[in-house]
C-alpha cells in the first residue's frame, strides 16, 4: 500500500543569507525573491491611481527584474480592492509578465500578485494559511517577496501565485473548464453576494454582478449547481466536489476566516472540472487567523470579538439561524454523514498543525527570516514593534489583531472537546487481497468505535471516487469486495459512528492509498490518428486543427494509462508519459498531439507530422506494444484500425473517440497480416492481404534497420539467426497499404 496525493510538502525554511540554493523556485517558502519594478514615468503612481479611480483594469507598461533577470514590457496595475488606497504608498500590485509578449514568462509563470499584508501586524496570516490549506485541498503557493521600485526597497510583500491556467492545469485534468471568482462587484453589506442561493430568481442574467465570469462560458453550468443546491441537495455530489467544498469550509473555520464564504459570501473560486465538478478554491487569506470579525452571517451577523473568535461554532450555519443565507453550509451539513465528514476534517486541520505546534514551528522560521525586510519597510501599516509581538499577543490599531499563538490555543483546545471531533472512530490497519488485473479484490480494515464504514476509491487518477460500504464482522474489521479491478487502484476508508467520523488517510481525499499491478501486454492498441485535423474534433481549448491520437481499451476491465508512453521518434520511445487516465472496458481515449502542454494532461509534447510519421506505444520498461507509421494525409482523413481495435490500419473516415465503421477504401484492405510465431526464435513467418509484391523491413525499437527483405504473394518469412534478442517493429507493405507489428525475438 502507498499513500498517494498532491500536497505541498512542509518545506525547512533557512534563515536570511542561506537560501541561494533555493532560488530557483520562485514560491519557495525559504527564498525572499528580489522584484524590481522599472517605470520610466517618474508619476507612475499617478497613472496607477488614476486606472483604479476609473475602475479600469488598464495596465501601465514597465519592466520588472526578478532576482536579477530583466523581462522587458510587462503590465502592472493594483491589486484587490479594500486593499487598494490612492492615499498610500504601499499599494498591492498586480503584474502581467506577458502583457507586450504572449511567450514571456519566469518559471512557466506569467502573472505575479503582490499583496501588502494590510490588516496583517504579524505579516505571517496569508503565507501560513496557504501553507495549512495546501495540506488539503489545491491551494496557491505563496511566500514574502522584497519589492523595489526604481531601485528603491518599497516594501515585503506576499507573493501568492495566481488562479490561472497554469494552476488549473497543475492541479486538474484540463484548464478551460468553466471558472468563476465568486466576488460580487459591488459588495453588500447587508445581502447575500456570492452565497449561491437561488434568491436573485430565475432570470441567469440577475447573477451577473455576482460572480465573475473568468472563462468564456458557464453561466448555464453554474445555474444548475446553483437550482441542485438549493432544490435538490440529495444530488448535489453530481455538480459539486462535496468533499473539497467540506475541506474548505473547515480550513475556514479552523483558522477563523471570516473574510470567505462564511463572513460575507466571497473570496474564492469555482472551477468545473472534466468529470462535471464544481470545485471551490480558496482566495484572499490575509485577514485569517480573525483579522477579520465584522460578520459571520449568523450568530454574529453583527461582529463578534477576539473571545468569540475563539469559541465560534463550526456548526453555526446548522444549529443557529443564518441571517444571511449560506446554502453552501447548510444544505450540505443537514446530510448527517456529510457533517461528520465536515467535523473529521476540521480535527486533522486542529490535530496536525496546531496541537502539535507545527504552526508555531513554522511561523517562528518565518520570522527569521523576513524579520530584517520587515524592519526595513518604512511603508508597513504598523510599527516594528507590532510585528514582534502580533505573532503572539494582540495589536490594537483601528481594530484588535488577536495574537495567532494566543487565538489559537484556545480555539484548538474548544474544537478537540467540541461533540462530533472529540470521540471518533480508530481505523488502524487498511489491506488489501492480491491484486489480479480483471480479477476481484477484497479491502479489509481494522476498525473500532464506529457503526459503518466504506471503501472510497476509483481505477484512474482523474476519476471520481465511489463508494462501496463496508461490511463488520463483529470483531472489529470492515470488509469490501471489488469486482473486475484494473492496473491501478486509488482508495481511503471513512468510518463514523453518531457523532463523529475519521478517514484514513486522514488527509482523503486529497492524500489516498494506491495499488497497482502490471498491465497485461496489448490490453491498450492504438486505434486512430488524424495528423490532418480540419474540424474533425475539437480540443478542450476550442482548438478544431490539432492533431489527435485515439486509444482503445481492448479488455473488459477497466484500466489506467499510467506506465505507458506515446512517441513520433523511435529514438525517444519514452517521448510522453501518459497521465493516470482512467480508460474504462472497452473505451476510447484521446491525446491531443499538439504541444500544448499547459492546455490539460491528455496534451502531448509533441505533433505528427503532415508527411507521414512513426507512431508507438511503450511501457516503462521499454517494452513495444504497439506502432504504426502514419502516412501523409488529406484534412479529416484518419489512420484507423479496421476492423475497430484488431484490424489493420487503413485510411478512413474518423471516428472520434468512437468505434471505427466508417471506411473510404477497397474491401481487400480490411484484410489482416498476420506474423507467427510470435515470439519467435530463428524464423518469423507472415501473411499478407494480397498475392502481390510485398517489402518486409525489420527495425530496432530505435529505428535501426536490421533486415529487409521484398517478394511476391501472400506469405513470407525472416531469418532470425543473426539477429539479437529483443524487441522489433516488422513493417510489411503492398502497394499503398501497410501494416506494422511489434515483434519479440527470444
Amino acid at each position: 500500500m502507498i499513500l498517494k496525493g498532491h500536497f505541498i510538502a512542509t518545506l525547512a525554511l533557512c534563515v536570511l543569507g542561506q537560501a541561494a540554493f533555493a532560488q530557483e523556485d520562485f514560491y519557495a517558502l525559504d527564498h525572499l525573491p528580489e522584484i524590481n519594478i522599472l517605470f520610466t514615468e517618474s508619476n507612475w503612481d499617478e497613472i496607477l491611481d488614476a486606472y483604479f479611480l476609473a475602475g479600469e483594469e488598464e495596465r501601465l507598461t514597465c519592466d520588472l527584474e526578478i532576482d536579477g533577470l530583466l523581462i522587458e514590457g510587462v503590465g502592472i496595475r493594483y491589486k484587490g480592492f479594500s486593499s487598494v488606497s490612492v492615499d498610500r504608498d504601499k499599494n498591492p500590485f498586480n503584474i502581467k509578465l506577458d502583457y507586450s509578449d504572449d511567450s514571456e514568462s519566469y518559471q512557466g509563470i506569467d502573472k505575479i500578485k503582490l499583496a501588502n499584508v494590510i490588516q496583517d501586524p504579524s505579516f505571517l496570516r496569508e503565507v501560513l494559511a496557504y501553507q495549512i490549506a495546501g495540506k488539503y485541498l489545491p491551494s496557491c503557493r505563496a511566500n514574502f517577496a522584497r519589492l523595489y521600485i526604481n531601485g528603491v526597497y518599497w516594501g515585503l510583500y506576499t507573493n501568492v501565485e495566481s488562479i490561472d491556467k497554469q494552476f488549473l492545469s497543475d492541479h486538474h485534468w484540463t484548464n478551460t473548464g468553466s471558472l468563476f471568482k465568486c466576488n460580487p462587484e459591488t459588495l453588500d453589506l447587508f445581502g447575500e453576494n456570492a452565497n449561491l442561493s437561488d434568491t436573485p430568481g430565475d432570470d441567469i442574467s440577475n447573477y451577473f454582478d455576482l460572480y465573475d465570469l473568468k472563462s468564456d462560458e458557464g453561466w448555464d453550468e453554474l445555474w444548475t449547481l446553483i437550482q441542485t443546491l438549493n432544490n435538490a441537495p440529495e444530488q448535489i455530489q453530481e455538480v459539486l466536489n462535496v468533499d473539497r467544498t467540506l475541506w474548505m469550509h473547515a480550513l475556514n473555520y479552523a483558522i477563523v476566516n471570516l473574510d470567505s464564504y462564511i463572513g460575507y459570501a466571497q473570496n474564492y473560486y469555482l472551477y468545473q472540472d472534466h468529470n462535471g465538478l464544481f470545485n471551490p478554491i480558496l482566495w484572499d487569506l490575509n485577514m485569517s487567523f480573525a483579522s477579520f470579525r465584522l460578520t459571520d452571517a449568523s450568530e454574529y451577523y453583527d461582529g463578534f470579538s477576539i473571545a468569540e473568535a475563539k469559541t465560534i461554532d463550526p456548526l453555526t450555519h446548522l444549529n443557529n439561524v443564518s441571517v444571511f443565507p449560506r446554502p453552501l453550509l447548510r444544505k450540505l451539513l443537514e446530510n448527517s454523514t456529510y457533517k461528520r465528514m465536515y467535523l473529521a476534517h476540521l480535527r486533522t486541520i486542529i490535530e496536525e498543525n496546531f496541537d502539535t505546534q507545527w504552526y508555531i514551528e513554522q511561523g517562528e522560521l518565518h520570522r527569521a527570516l523576513i524579520e530584517p525586510w520587515v524592519e526595513l519597510d518604512t511603508n508597513k501599516f504598523y510599527g516594528f514593534d507590532d510585528f514582534q509581538a502580533n505573532f503572539d499577543s494582540t495589536v490594537s490599531d483601528l481594530v484588535d489583531y488577536p495574537g495567532l499563538t494566543d487565538l489559537m490555543s484556545d480555539r484548538s483546545d474548544y474544537l478537540l472537546e467540541y461533540e462530533g471531533l472529540d470521540n471518533p472512530p480508530t481505523i488502524s490497519e487498511v489491506s488489501l487481497s492480491p491484486m489480479i488485473f480483471g480479477g476481484n479484490l477484497d479491502a479489509v480494515a481494522a476498525v473500532s468505535n464506529a457503526e459503518e464504514a466504506w471503501l472510497f476509491y476509483r481505477f484512474g487518477t482523474d476519476g471520481v471516487f465511489q463508494s462501496l460500504p463496508m461490511l463488520s464482522d463483529g470483531a472489529g474489521n470492515y470488509s469490501g469486495s471489488l469486482q473486475n479491478v484494473g492496473n491501478l487502484l486509488e482508495y481511503y476508508v471513512y468510518a463514523q459512528n453518531s457523532t463523529c467520523g475519521r478517514f484514513a488517510p486522514e488527509r482523503a481525499a486529497y492524500e489516498y492509498y494506491s495499488a497497482s499491478t502490471a498491465l497485461p501486454l496489448g490490453t491498450v492498441v492504438l486505434n486512430e490518428a488524424v495528423t490532418n485535423n480540419a474540424g474533425s474534433a475539437v480540443d478542450n481549448a476550442g482548438d478544431a486543427d490539432d492533431d489527435w491520437i485515439e486509444l482503445h481499451n481492448l479488455s473488459s476491465t477497466p484500466v489506467s494509462l499510467e506506465g505507458l508512453y506515446l512517441s513520433d521518434d523511435l529514438d525517444l520511445p519514452l517521448k510522453w508519459a501518459l497521465p493516470g487516465h482512467h480508460l474504462p472496458a472497452g473505451g476510447y481515449a484521446i491525446v491531443w498531439a499538439d504541444e500544448d502542454l499547459e492546455q490539460g494532461q491528455m496534451h502531448a509534447n509533441f505533433k505528427i507530422n503532415l508527411a507521414g510519421e512513426n507512431l508507438t506505444l511503450f511501457d516503462s520498461t521499454g517494452t513495444l506494444w504497439d506502432a504504426t507509421t502514419c502516412p501523409a494525409s488529406e484534412p479529416n482523413v484518419a489512420w484507423a484500425r479496421f476492423p475497430n481495435g484488431t484490424g489493420p490500419f487503413v485510411q478512413m473516415g474518423p471516428t472520434f473517440a468512437a468505434e471505427n465503421t466508417t471506411v473510404s477504401v477497397s474491401e481487400c484492405d480490411f484484410k489482416r497480416s498476420r506474423i507467427y510465431p510470435n515470439p519467435a526464435q530463428s524464423q518469423v513467418y507472415f501473411s499478407c492481404p494480397r498475392p502481390l509484391p510485398w517489402r518486409a523491413t525489420l527495425f530496432s525499437p530505435t529505428g535501426q534497420v536490421v533486415a529487409a527483405m521484398t517478394g511476391k504473394g501472400e506469405k513470407g518469412s525472416i531469418n532470425l539467426n543473426q539477429i539479437p534478442h529483443g524487441w522489433f517493429l516488422l513493417v510489411l507493405e503492398q502497394g499503398n497499404w501497410t501494416e506494422t507489428h511489434a515483434l519479440e525475438h527470444h
